[in-house]
C-alpha cells in the first residue's frame, strides 16, 4: 500500500485525493485475496491475483474502451478523472502488488495460466573497471571467464510444488502438527522493506498537505 500511494502521489496529478488513493489501497488488498483461494485450491497466494495477465487484461479492455471515443464507458461515468485512476490503478497493480513479491523472497507466479512457474528475481548490476558492466539477474551464457556469474533468479517450481504460507493459510502443505498455529501476517521483513514502508507512507501523507496548503492556481 505504501508503494502504491508513492505511484499514486506521482501519476495521480489533480486527482489525487483520498478517494483516489483507497481505490489504489483497495487494489492492493484485491491481489491478496488469492489467500484464501489457496484455502480450496492448489493454485493459491501469488498465483492466482498475482498473474501480470490481471493487469495486461484490464489495460486491454481499457485501451478498447477509450479508442471509442466519446462514447467510451470509463470516460463517460467518470470523465478524465477517472481514466487517469484506472490508469495508474493498473500501474500500480502490475508494480506494487505484483512487482514487490516477485522481487521478494517466496517469488510469484507472474505468467499463470500461461506459464506456471513461480520465479524470484534478484540478482546486482555492477560498473567494473576490469570487466565493464556485470549483471547477474539473466544467465547470457557468456563464454568469457571472469564475466557475469551465474544468474540470482531462480525458477522455484509450479503452483502444485509452491505453497505459500499467509496469516489465512499458515499451513498450506496440509502437514499435521501438534503445535499451535502460528499466523504470521508479514509488514516488513527487510531493511528495505522498511526504507519503503516509510518512504512511500511519508510522501503519500505529504502530498495531501501540499495539496492543502498550496491553492489551485
Amino acid at each position: 500500500m505504501a508503494v502504491a500511494g508513492l505511484i499514486g502521489a506521482a501519476l495521480l496529478g489533480t486527482a489525487f485525493d483520498r478517494r483516489s488513493v483507497l481505490i489504489l489501497f483497495g487494489a492492493m488488498i484485491a491481489a491478496d485475496l488469492d489467500s484464501f483461494v489457496g484455502l480450496v485450491s492448489v493454485v493459491g497466494h501469488r498465483t492466482a491475483f498475482h498473474t501480470l495477465l490481471v493487469p495486461i487484461t484490464a489495460a486491454a479492455v481499457l485501451l478498447v474502451d477509450l479508442r471509442r471515443g466519446e462514447g467510451s464507458w470509463v470516460r463517460r461515468r467518470w470523465g478524465p478523472r477517472g481514466v487517469r485512476i484506472t490508469w495508474v490503478t493498473i500501474v500500480a497493480y502490475a508494480g506494487a502488488a505484483i512487482g514487490l513479491d516477485l522481487f521478494s523472497a517466496g517469488g510469484a507466479n507472474p505468467l499463470w495460466p500461461l506459464h506456471d512457474q513461480f520465479y524470484v528475481i534478484d540478482g546486482k548490476i555492477e560498473l567494473s573497471s576490469r570487466r565493464g558492466i556485470v549483471q547477474t539477474f539473466v544467465d547470457l551464457g557468456s563464454e568469457r571467464a571472469g564475466d557475469a556469474s551465474s544468474s540470482e533468479t531462480v525458477a522455484r517450481g509450479t503452483s502444485r510444488d509452491v505453497n505459500v504460507s499467509t496469516g489465512v493459510d499458515p499451513n498450506p502443505d496440509g502437514g499435521d502438527t501438534a503445535e499451535p498455529v502460528d499466523r504470521v501476517f508479514p509488514v516488513v521483513r527487510s531493511g528495505w522493506q522498511l526504507l519503503l514502508l516509510v518512504v512511500g507512507t511519508a510522501v503519500t501523507a505529504a502530498r495531501f498537505y501540499v495539496d492543502q496548503a498550496v491553492p489551485a492556481e
